[in-house]
């Protein structure tokens, strides 16, 4: 993908606040599928001192809203279920979204979320219903 596509994109999901305003940004998109990251910072970790999980849930689920909506019709999230497999020891978190199904009004994504380092952090599972 080019780097004017990609600003474009990212000039688009800056609209989506929560997760951008909380240092989500897109890196990479391609059919079906999206890479984004976040500079873990003080401010997203929990009393144990580890990132907490709405930070976690929160970078997943954006990269399910670039992965599904980047080039299409809007998709939104009817669910969700995120299984945590360990703790972030690097200092950034990177989710990678991944189209498993999609038909003509649902989808079905897949997100792996790890650190930096390679360590496995959490699966997401997202299905959306297409309101396009």
């Amino acid at each position: 993908m080019n780097t004017e596509t990609l600003t474009q994109i990212q000039r688009v999901f800056a609209k989506d606040r929560f997760a951008t305003d909380n240092g989500a940004v897109i890196d990479q998109v391609d059919e079906g599928f999206a890479k984004c990251s976040l500079e873990i910072q003080p401010h997203h970790l929990n009393a144990a001192g580890t990132v907490m999980g709405g930070a976690i849930f929160t970078l997943a689920d954006f990269a399910f809203a670039v992965a599904s909506n980047w080039n299409k019709p809007l998709h939104v999230s009817t669910t969700a279920q995120i299984t945590y497999l360990g703790i972030a020891k690097g200092t950034r978190l990177i989710a990678e979204a991944r189209k498993v199904k999609e038909g003509r009004s649902t989808c079905y994504y897949l997100v792996e979320v790890t650190d930096d380092l390679g360590n496995a952090v959490a699966h997401v599972t997202s299905s959306g219903f297409s309101r396009g």
